[in-house]
């Protein structure tokens, strides 16, 4: 259920526009102006912000970043209104909405905020019997792990979770815990008060409280720092929290679900997770997993992607030919489902005619490097010789190497550290040590400017 905050008066258009929103399932909250809408947002928090262009969308969207608060702007207005709209977009704001409303495009907005609708895409047997053992669950208050390689789809998982336990009505806040160094991330958790820092020019709720009555997804909390590992158990465990230059504790009613792409067991006995903290997120533990285990949910998949896309861009909805499915059928899908997800997208993009056809599937190809004990015996190997890094810095070879993963995981880090066989921390400061050199790194896709290191 996402959560809506609408700035501006709700007496015309914009308050449709509100009415669709809750229509549709969100929660709405409302602010007069940018200042108020501010001050909602730090504490109570949100997953989208509609704001009347006739209030400072640039100066909200400043503050945000100022803050840290990430929370996407969509900038409201009727068509005499462009001069306004452009501004905003300049400015920061993520997209325009026009007004009066159109339904189908507010709904394409939540979808995007609030991740997958109604029940997952499943035909697999083995996904289907994962996901009946998930409602199994859902209505107990126990702490689930949800394990799986990046891209298939645990953060979905963990919204169908939500949405069919008793704390459905409630807010569903979620957190990439390797998306934040560590000194933001005990922020963003546990929240602060006006000057526990430099910068924090108020006080503001952290995500335990933000999630007050519903559920938290901590998503890849295999990456986090030990030192917050031990808060994290702390607050499971008592279920009360410590702002940063808070003066008491604060008492939260919240159910954990933990994501990870690592094997927390083996990182318990390597020394890099607690064992303590293990067995509190891991009292049910569901593997999802990947797509080429799974090929029954192709095709279902690729028909859903294929359908919502030609929804979200106002195109006319096309079938898959043959020819097409048989490509998707054959790729290995290095990526999961949002590697099908992201192809589906360019396919609907390029399709021409009544069907998608395989020309409109381009397929991203893995780099040989990578993949090298795929190359079959007595063949030619496309990996460059190793004479021909010979005169190069090792320092060199390592950045070329760390960028071009990332560029191949389309700026996904978690993917491209699970590649490189590193932390994410590492990485993170190797980009760090990058951008400060002047070397361009890949985006992070979905991510908040903040989530990029700053050189």
């Amino acid at each position: 259920m996402a959560r809506v905050l609408v700035i501006g008066s709700l007496e015309a258009e914009l308050g449709t526009a509100a009415r669709i929103a809750a229509a549709r399932g969100a929660r709405i909250a409302t602010a007069e102006g940018a200042a108020a809408g501010l001050a909602r947002l730090r504490a109570d928090g949100a997953d989208l912000v509609l704001c009347d262009v006739r209030h400072d969308v640039g100066w909200l969207v400043a503050q945000l970043a100022g803050e840290r608060i990430a929370c996407p702007v969509i900038a409201c207005g009727r068509p005499q209104d462009a001069d306004a709209a452009v501004r905003a977009i300049q400015a920061g704001a993520k997209d325009f909405l026009p007004l009066p409303p159109d339904a189908d495009l507010i709904a394409a907005m939540l979808q995007a905020v609030a991740g997958e609708p109604d029940r997952p895409v499943v035909q697999d047997p083995g996904m289907a019997a994962l996901l009946a053992r998930a409602e199994q669950v859902a209505r107990a208050e126990a702490s689930v792990l949800i394990m799986g390689e990046s891209g298939t789809g645990k953060e979905v998982l963990a919204r169908h979770i939500h949405a069919a336990s008793r704390r459905a009505r409630g807010p569903f806040v979620a957190l990439n815990c390797a998306a934040l160094p560590e000194a933001l991330l005990e922020s963003e958790l546990f929240g602060h008060e006006k000057g526990a820092f430099s910068g924090a020019v108020a006080s503001r709720k952290g995500k335990f409280e933000q999630a007050e009555g519903g559920t938290l997804l901590l998503d890849e909390i295999g990456e986090m720092d030990p030192r917050l590992q031990a808060k994290i158990l702390r607050a499971i465990q008592e279920r009360e929290i410590d702002r940063l230059g808070g003066s008491a504790p604060v008492k939260v009613d919240v159910r954990i679900l933990a994501a990870t792409h690592r094997d927390l067991a083996t990182e318990v006995a390597r020394g890099r997770f607690r064992e303590d903290l293990y067995f509190r997120l891991a009292v049910v533990r569901l593997r999802i997993p990947a797509l080429r285990e799974r090929r029954g949910d192709i095709l279902p998949l690729a028909r859903h992607f294929a359908e919502r896309y030609a929804r979200a861009n106002g195109l006319p909805e096309r079938g898959l030919l043959p020819a097409a499915e048989a490509l998707l059928l054959a790729h290995p899908w290095p990526g999961n489902v949002r590697e099908l997800e992201n192809t589906l997208h360019r396919a609907v993009l390029l399709a021409e005619g009544h069907a998608i056809g395989p020309e409109a599937i381009d397929l991203l190809e893995a780099a040989p490097a990578l993949h090298a004990e795929a190359v079959a015996p007595g063949v030619p190997s496309a990996v460059p010789p190793v004479t021909a890094l010979v005169g190069r810095r090792v320092e060199e070879v390592e950045r070329d190497l760390i960028l071009e993963t990332l560029s191949h995981c389309l700026g996904n880090r978690t993917r491209a550290a699970e590649m490189l066989g590193i932390s994410i921390r590492t990485l993170r400061n190797k980009l760090h040590e990058y951008r400060a050199a002047g070397a361009t790194v890949p985006p992070v896709p979905g991510q908040p400017p903040y989530a990029l290191p700053v050189g």
